[in-house]
């Protein structure tokens, strides 16, 4: 891949160094492909594009399947953060096609927009925003054929600077912090896009795995906005920070019993949605709880991606599957909306130094966690 040109003359003119710290992925592997180069070319807005100072940007599941390959149909099982032996060179990315290397990866940059290229509005300059990952044809933005994300198609934030179509960030007003709103673009906007595919609404039951997690943690949230009944799943020792989300109920992750559990916890041992980000070997218990006419969403399967299904349940239970990846282009804003309006709070793990991505992503794949994990451009 040939690296993005810059200009020192404009770079000088505008005060914006030649040269910046960033994590690079080199390759498809272990966390050793993941190299922190201090002096990296610092990008500069094309046509449309604004380039942001960055000063936090969070991690995400999908930061960890793309480096080790395990969205590629030959991994068959669970995400574990390792690289995978058998990876097909053509399919290795979420969106099944190659992506070229090196790329800073890193979708969910917080910062102040500093320039602007031709065409991008200029009044976002020095204004603190946060990006929206879906990169899109914005002459047809609804088209998902058209569609790439922030850190894997293009380079992300993971770095000093970055750039993005000017129509891919949102203005933030609020007295969060950086980190803080870091934590929200891709795993709040995953959740409201599984929410919005399942049509959740006041009267429904919703049963979240993987809750204490960054999706899992927002789908309790988004979903209560929504005035649903709430079942949140999780391992015991995180049930209390879990449990000031505001769900409705938490049962263990796995649980043995699940239908007596749900009887006990919301008085009927069924519920009219599952969003599940965890899959596994617990798919079929969790089918099994869903009522006639119920919904299943899915945005993940990081306990594995192959699961057991028996089609006359699906069938004769007149069940409804949703994937939800593509986001339809409003949810970004009404995401904004949402923080604007303190109607969801971030859950902010832990922040670390951009230097020390490696440490970081090994915390986060280790999920002893609570919500995000971040890494910020101090120290």
């Amino acid at each position: 891949m040939t690296l993005k040109t810059y200009c020192p003359e404009w770079m000088d003119k505008m005060n914006i160094p030649q040269t910046m710290a960033a994590v690079v992925l080199t390759g498809h592997g272990g966390v050793e492909k993941l190299v922190y180069e201090e002096n990296w070319p610092t990008p500069t807005p094309g046509p449309n594009e604004v380039l942001i100072k960055v000063s936090a940007c969070g991690l995400n599941n999908t930061d960890v399947n793309t480096r080790s390959g395990w969205y590629s149909k030959t991994v068959e099982e669970a995400t574990t953060g390792d690289g995978y032996v058998k990876v097909a060179k053509d399919d290795p990315s979420w969106g099944g096609a190659a992506i070229t290397f090196p790329r800073i990866q890193g979708a969910d940059a917080v910062g102040i927009v500093v320039a602007c290229g031709k065409g991008a509005n200029r009044e976002l300059i020095g204004k603190r925003v946060m990006t929206d990952n879906w990169l899109r044809d914005w002459d047809n933005p609804d088209d998902r054929s058209k569609t790439g994300y922030f850190g894997s198609e293009r380079d992300g934030g993971f770095a000093e600077y970055t750039t993005i179509d000017f129509r891919n960030v949102g203005v933030v007003e609020s007295a969060m912090s950086d980190a803080e709103l870091a934590t929200f673009s891709c795993s709040y906007s995953t959740a409201e896009g599984m929410l919005n595919r399942a049509g959740v609404g006041p009267r429904d039951q919703v049963l979240v795995t993987g809750a204490s997690g960054g999706v899992g943690s927002a789908l309790i949230q988004l979903a209560k906005r929504r005035g649903a009944v709430v079942v949140a799943m999780a391992s015991e020792a995180k049930h209390g920070v879990v449990g000031e989300l505001g769900p409705d109920a938490v049962l263990l992750r796995n649980q043995p019993d699940l239908k007596a559990a749900l009887e006990q916890a919301i008085g009927h041992d069924t519920v009219t949605v599952v969003a599940d980000i965890v899959g596994g070997d617990y798919f079929p218990t969790l089918i099994d709880v869903l009522a006639a006419g119920g919904r299943y969403t899915c945005s993940g399967a990081i306990a594995g991606p192959v699961v057991s299904l028996d089609l006359r349940t699906l069938y004769l239970r007149d069940l409804t599957f949703t994937g939800s990846t593509i986001l339809a282009p409003q949810v970004f804003g009404d995401l904004v909306s949402y923080i604007e309006k303190a109607e969801i709070r971030p859950l902010l793990a832990k922040a670390f130094p951009l230097k020390n991505l490696v440490e970081a992503q090994q915390a986060f794949i280790a999920k002893s966690h609570i919500g995000n994990i971040v890494v910020t451009m101090e120290g």
